[in-house]
């Protein structure tokens, strides 16, 4: 027998292969994917259910397996389509950077770095280390902290691009509050981490912080080269 809301789920289906996702409503973006791993149960009130807990479609992707356990109708196993769909995303726009000069096509950081960090509800620390060409060797999330910081150690970071060989790097973080602009503990981490860097010929040519819709970049509002000119100051003899 076919469970209820089965000719609903198959018309979902049949609209995205014709037209792709235009004219979906969020919830049921949500609820295809539901689908995946949920093959009896209607899963259309689930979907609503989660868009209204966690407000946008990116909170539904950017949500823990926990907290979606939470939702009526979402457990461990039907959420895969939601994570898996967030993994896959994060890591199709990463693989697009790799060996791209990012320097000289800043579009696609921008878009990797505000897909992959603008929704989370808690503060992260990641970034993108480029070789003597400015090409994306990798990028990583170096840590991951509380609502209002994450912690950073400038000599751990300096180990990470040595490990992967890497000449320079970009950091980005995101404020989960939405408000990019930089707090004085960010403008002090950031001097920390160009000091670090450059004792070790590691050029930092940017940080940029991702708010809600906009971000912070370091470089444009002259941070970047400020600090390399204290830095060029203070080791002089």
């Amino acid at each position: 027998m076919e469970h209820k809301g089965a000719g609903h789920r198959q018309r979902l289906r049949d609209r995205f292969l014709s037209a792709g996702l235009y004219g979906f409503h969020d919830y049921e973006i949500i609820e295809l994917l539901l689908t995946i791993g949920t093959p009896r149960k209607d899963c259309k009130e689930a979907s609503k259910t989660a868009l209204k807990r966690f407000k946008t479609l990116q909170g539904v992707l950017e949500a823990s397996p926990r907290e979606l356990s939470g939702i009526k109708g979402i457990g461990p196993k039907n959420q895969f389509g939601i994570k898996l769909i967030k993994a896959v995303a994060d890591r199709y726009l990463e693989k697009r950077l790799v060996q791209k000069d990012v320097l000289n096509n800043s579009k696609q950081l921008f878009d990797y770095l505000y897909h992959s960090m603008r929704d989370n509800r808690r503060e992260s620390f990641k970034a993108v280390f480029l070789n003597s060409k400015n090409k994306v060797i990798r990028s990583e999330t170096l840590s991951k902290g509380t609502l209002n910081g994450s912690s950073v150690y400038p000599r751990e970071v300096v180990l990470e691009a040595l490990n992967h060989h890497a000449a320079g790097v970009i950091f980005a973080h995101n404020h989960p509050s939405g408000d990019p602009t930089p707090s004085a503990e960010d403008v002090s981490i950031t001097e920390q981490l160009i000091f670090a860097c450059r004792l070790m010929s590691i050029t930092v040519h940017e940080h940029i912080i991702i708010g809600d819709n906009k971000y912070f970049s370091f470089a444009d509002q002259g941070y970047i080269a400020k600090m390399n000119r204290a830095y060029e100051k203070r080791i002089k003899p």
